[in-house]
């Protein structure tokens, strides 16, 4: 093809790319598109019309084309990062997430400033499924941004995904800290400062500060939500104890002897009892405990635990827990699907004590294994009411006289609070009337049932 030959071509493809845009402009999308062609196939300033024909193809809804597209346009410049950032977008829109992911992970590569680039990253990890990837994107946004509002509501909204809701009233509790504090700064004098200490779920490093400042120099400690591990590691810091402090983001399972931990632990505490006292696989955490990493005469913080409960009466619990006719329908077989246990204030929920309190499970975390138990146990009815279930609450032993419990009686503002482990249905007593209820534990919850009637003869 001559000199002249190639002229003639570009000038025609100029005026094609002249209508195109016009006709883009005037939003005539699918002649723009048919113009924008003809530039591309006479290969005239590709770099520029690539993009403006993928555009005009992904408004037009084909978005497997204006992939072709960008991928043609990346072809030939590997580091547009408009490319990359628009490839990125259209994969994200059809759900191919991790796709999207390795497209703006090569865009920040190229362009590590760029926060367009740092957004669209986050967002795609997060709908990966990424979580802590997508959080410790935005929080690297936000140092590059701190004034992000867009990227400080997404770090909070995922955070909150994956950090439960109730670490700060955890950590408000005063109640419950003075009497951690107390047993552990008695473990700590009675082993001395040399002595090896494990937390286990350390959530904000609460108990280890403590442990660090009742004189503790070599404290090993895990948490295995990775954004609260992180956060841990830079309260430790901020607080001063580095260096008696080590934090790892990781369950105490994936901790061992003589890597994360220099050697058996000496002191052992956690708190992680839940308000039913078994929830957070406390039994299988301190089993693993005793197995590989504290020694055999370790001080154990708590030491032992019960849970305790009254049958209750309340029409305002049972109104979350049970159902019968329902506008003029009878929809009881829905309690089949009911919630075993309810989350309740003791001192602030309406109401009323239907018995005197009793022990519905205890443990003894010195123990070196457990086995789930269940029991059949015969309480007395101390007034009339229609039993909605059983209001536990936990008593904590945590070394020698500390103790600690939530007693819904006691007037203590705490993080640990009631439940009530419902019936199927209610069940109707009297004073003086005796209930039979079978209770124990399946090693990772806590069972309360009526038993079984005796069939008749």
């Amino acid at each position: 093809m001559t000199s002249i030959d190639i002229n003639d071509r570009h000038t025609r493809a100029r005026k094609s790319l002249d209508t195109a845009m016009g006709l883009q402009a005037a939003g005539q999308l699918e002649l723009a598109q048919r113009e924008y062609a003809h530039v591309l196939a006479a290969e005239y300033r590709m770099l520029d019309v690539l993009p403006l024909l993928a555009g005009v193809v992904a408004k037009r809804g084909d978005r497997e084309l204006a992939l072709y597209y960008w991928d043609k346009l990346l072809t030939q410049h590997p580091g547009h990062v408009v490319g990359l950032i628009e490839k990125g977008m259209l994969l994200h829109q059809l759900s191919r997430y991790g796709e999207a992911v390795d497209c703006f992970r090569i865009a920040k590569a190229i362009s590590p400033t760029n926060t367009v680039v740092r957004t669209n990253l986050s967002v795609a990890l997060a709908d990966a499924g990424r979580t802590d990837d997508a959080l410790v994107e935005l929080s690297q946004l936000l140092t590059l941004q701190p004034g992000n509002i867009h990227a400080a509501h997404q770090f909070r909204r995922l955070a909150a995904t994956v950090v439960p809701f109730w670490h700060p009233a955890m950590m408000n509790d005063g109640v419950r800290n003075d009497a951690f504090e107390a047993a552990i700064l008695r473990a700590v004098e009675r082993r001395g400062a040399d002595a090896q200490v494990l937390d286990i779920g350390t959530g904000s490093g609460l108990l280890s500060l403590m442990a660090a400042r009742a004189g503790a120099q070599n404290i090993v400690t895990c948490e295995m939500v990775p954004a609260v591990a992180r956060t841990a590691e830079r309260i430790v810091a901020a607080n001063g104890y580095g260096e008696a402090i080590k934090v790892f983001g990781k369950s105490s399972t994936d901790l061992s002897v003589g890597s994360e931990l220099p050697r058996k632990a000496d002191i052992f505490v956690s708190e992680i009892l839940s308000s039913d006292l078994l929830a957070e696989n406390v039994l299988k955490t301190f089993e693993d405990a005793h197995a590989r990493l504290i020694e055999d005469d370790a001080i154990i913080i708590p030491r032992a635990a019960r849970a305790i409960g009254c049958l209750a009466d309340s029409q305002t619990l049972s109104n979350y827990a049970h159902v019968s006719d329902v506008s003029g329908f009878d929809m009881t077989l829905f309690n089949s699907l009911a919630p075993q246990r309810l989350p309740l204030h003791g001192a602030m929920t309406d109401w009323t004590r239907l018995s005197d309190d009793f022990e519905l499970v205890s443990v003894d975390l010195t123990a070196r294994s457990f086995a789930p138990e269940l029991r059949k146990m015969s309480i007395t009815a101390k007034a009339d009411g229609r039993a909605t279930g059983v209001v536990q609450w936990l008593d904590v032993d945590l070394i020698d006289d500390i103790t600690f419990s939530n007693h819904p009686d006691q007037a203590h503002e705490g993080h640990w609070l009631q439940v009530l482990h419902t019936f199927p249905e209610p069940v109707m007593v009297k004073a003086g009337q005796t209930i039979d209820l079978v209770v124990g534990h399946d090693k990772t919850s806590i069972i309360v049932v009526p038993a079984p009637a005796k069939p008749a003869r």
